[in-house]
């Protein structure tokens, strides 16, 4: 009964080994990583010493192995190929950037006419404002009390030099 209980127990270590770190990775710091889940997505592949169904290899092999790899790759005429999803991840940035800066430069274009329109129209009124001024007729404002006061001699220079002053710099 003996050696049953040898194997059964040999059984159950080999069972276990799965259960230890499949993953072994180096870390942004160069410290070796044992997990039994995959490395986080920003873990670069050469970076990755072991994972389930692949041998383990030396941090030294890794560096060597993905330089090995990139000089072939880079020899190779399909280079441009390497990396399709990255390029088209980048084209698709780009393409939204682009449109971002658009729509951007849309509005800042409409808020240019809006306040070139406001202008104008200061403008135009205060011309008017000015010819009216100028006439010579009988002007009358409503105060702050609601009363009706003619306009002397000093109340229409004063509206005068504002009327100037918009004319200045709304009418370039």
């Amino acid at each position: 009964m003996r050696p049953l209980s040898l194997l059964f127990s040999a059984a159950l270590l080999l069972a276990g080994t799965p259960a230890f770190a499949q993953w072994m990775w180096l870390d942004k710091d160069g410290r070796k990583v044992f997990s039994d889940r995959a490395p986080p997505p920003e873990v670069p592949a050469k970076s990755i010493l072991k994972q389930p169904g692949m041998p383990a290899r030396s941090a030294s092999d890794a560096a060597g192995a993905s330089d090995g790899a990139a000089g072939a790759r880079s020899d190779a005429p399909d280079a441009a190929k390497a990396a399709p999803g990255k390029s088209g991840l980048d084209k698709a940035v780009e393409e939204r950037k682009r449109q971002a800066e658009a729509a951007d430069n849309e509005k800042k274009k409409a808020e240019e006419a809006r306040i070139a329109s406001q202008k104008a129209d200061n403008c135009a009124r205060a011309r008017q404002n000015m010819a009216t001024l100028q006439s010579g007729i009988r002007l009358a404002q409503v105060n702050e009390n609601g009363e009706r006061v003619i306009l002397d001699d000093s109340a229409r220079n004063a509206e005068l030099g504002r009327a100037q002053a918009t004319i200045d710099s709304d009418c370039r």
